[in-house]
C-alpha cells in the first residue's frame, strides 16, 4: 500500500466550530485517514494531518481544502504566523511505497480542481516548482495577504493554477511536494521576543543581514549582504506565545537527517545561554516521524542500548516535549498511527 502524508496549513486557530467541521468534511472518504488536528490561537493557525493512498488524499484535500473555504475569511485575519491566503500551504509528502515524482503529480491534479472550484490563485512549490524563485515557500509568502492584491499585477508572479486576480476572502493558495517537514517550536523563558528572534537569525539557513561596526547593514550594488546561518536545512523566526508569557523560536526543520531535531534544540540551548536566557522545553506541531525520536534518544543515551520505548521516552524527556502540553506518542508519531 502506498503511504502518501498531506499537511493542509489553515488561517483558523480558534473556532472550535470551524475544526469539527473541517472533521466532519472527511467523513466517507474512502484512501483517506484524518491523523490530527492542531490548532494554536496565538498563531491563529491550524495545522491538520491526513494520510492515505494517491486517490484517497487527493479527494481529502480537496474536500477539506472547501470546507476551509467556507468557514474562513482572510479580510477579519490576524495571526502571528505568516500566511497568504485562508488554505495557506497543502503540501504533499510520500511516507511509504511512494515517490517524490508521485506527489508532485497530486499536488498538480489539487491545484487545477481546487483553483477551478474556489476561483483562488495557486502557486506550486518545492519540488512542484515550475520556477527557482518559486521553491522556497518563504520567497512566495513575502508580503503575505495583505500584499497579494499588489503582487498577482507583477507578471512574474501569476499563479501556476487559477486566475490571475485577488480573492479577497480566501487570498491565495500554496500547493506542492516536500520531504517530511517537522515543525519545532523551541521555548524561551523570555516574553521579549528579540531573543528569539535574534536566535532564529542566527541559526537558520538563510541567516540574517550582514552588518559592519556601526550596526549598518552592507549592501553591495543595492542588494543586501547575508551572513549565512549555523544550521543547514532550518527556516526560522521568532514568535511570542501571549497565553504562557513566553517566546519561541519557531523552526521548521526540512530535512530531519541533515539537521536533527536534538541538534536545532541543542544550538538553540547554546544561543540562549549566550543570551543570559533559559530554553524551558520545546513542542512539536503535527507529527514527527519515529526514526526522528529514536535518533535524538540515541544522542541522549550515552552510548547505552535501549530499546524503541525508552528511546523515545528519553527523547521525550530531554527535548521536554511536555513543557506546554502533553506529549502522547501514539498520537504524535506517524509510524504508531498509521
Amino acid at each position: 500500500m502506498k503511504i502518501i502524508e498531506c499537511v493542509p496549513n489553515f488561517s483558523e486557530g480558534k473556532r472550535e466550530e470551524t475544526f469539527l467541521q473541517i472533521k466532519e468534511s472527511l467523513a466517507g472518504i474512502k484512501g483517506c485517514k484524518l491523523l490530527s488536528i492542531e490548532p494554536d490561537a496565538d498563531y491563529n493557525r491550524v495545522v491538520v494531518t491526513l494520510a492515505g493512498d494517491e486517490a484517497g488524499i487527493l479527494d481529502g484535500a480537496v474536500a477539506i481544502s472547501k470546507c476551509a473555504a467556507a468557514n474562513i475569511d482572510m479580510r477579519e485575519h490576524k495571526g502571528e504566523h505568516p500566511r497568504i491566503g485562508a488554505i495557506d500551504v497543502v503540501p504533499f509528502v510520500p511516507v511509504k511505497n511512494a515517490t517524490m515524482e508521485e506527489c508532485v503529480k497530486i499536488s498538480e491534479a489539487y491545484a487545477e480542481q481546487i483553483s477551478e472550484y474556489l476561483n483562488v490563485p495557486v502557486y506550486l512549490y518545492e519540488f512542484a516548482a515550475r520556477r527557482a524563485e518559486r521553491k522556497n515557500l518563504s520567497d512566495i509568502r513575502k508580503g503575505e495577504y495583505e500584499g497579494l492584491e499588489q503582487k498577482l499585477k507583477d507578471p512574474d508572479w501569476q499563479p501556476d493554477f487559477g486566475p490571475n486576480k485577488f480573492n479577497p476572502k480566501l487570498g491565495a493558495i500554496v500547493a506542492g511536494a516536500r520531504f517530511f517537514l517537522i515543525a519545532y517550536n523551541i521555548n524561551l523563558n523570555a516574553e521579549d521576543v528579540k531573543y528569539a528572534k535574534e536566535i532564529a537569525e542566527v541559526l537558520r539557513e538563510s541567516g540574517r543581514a550582514k552588518r559592519d561596526e556601526n550596526g549598518k547593514i552592507i549592501k553591495i550594488n543595492g542588494e543586501t549582504v547575508k551572513q549565512p546561518g549555523k544550521l543547514k536545512c532550518v527556516k526560522g523566526m521568532g514568535v511570542s506565545l501571549d497565553k504562557y508569557k513566553i517566546t519561541q523560536v519557531s523552526m521548521n526543520l526540512t530535512n530531519y537527517n541533515v539537521t536533527p531535531i536534538h541538534i536545532a534544540f541543542e544550538e538553540v540551548k547554546k544561543e540562549a545561554q549566550m543570551l543570559g536566557i533559559e530554553v524551558t522545553g520545546s513542542e512539536i506541531v503535527g507529527l514527527v516521524p519515529l526514526q526522528a525520536l529514536l535518533d535524538a534518544g540515541k544522542f541522549y543515551s550515552d552510548g547505552k542500548k535501549l530499546d524503541e520505548k525508552s528511546l523515545v521516552d528519553l527523547a521525550i524527556e530531554k527535548l521536554g516535549l511536555y513543557d506546554l502540553n502533553p506529549f502522547h506518542k501514539n498520537e504524535k508519531i506517524i509510524d504508531y498511527m498509521i
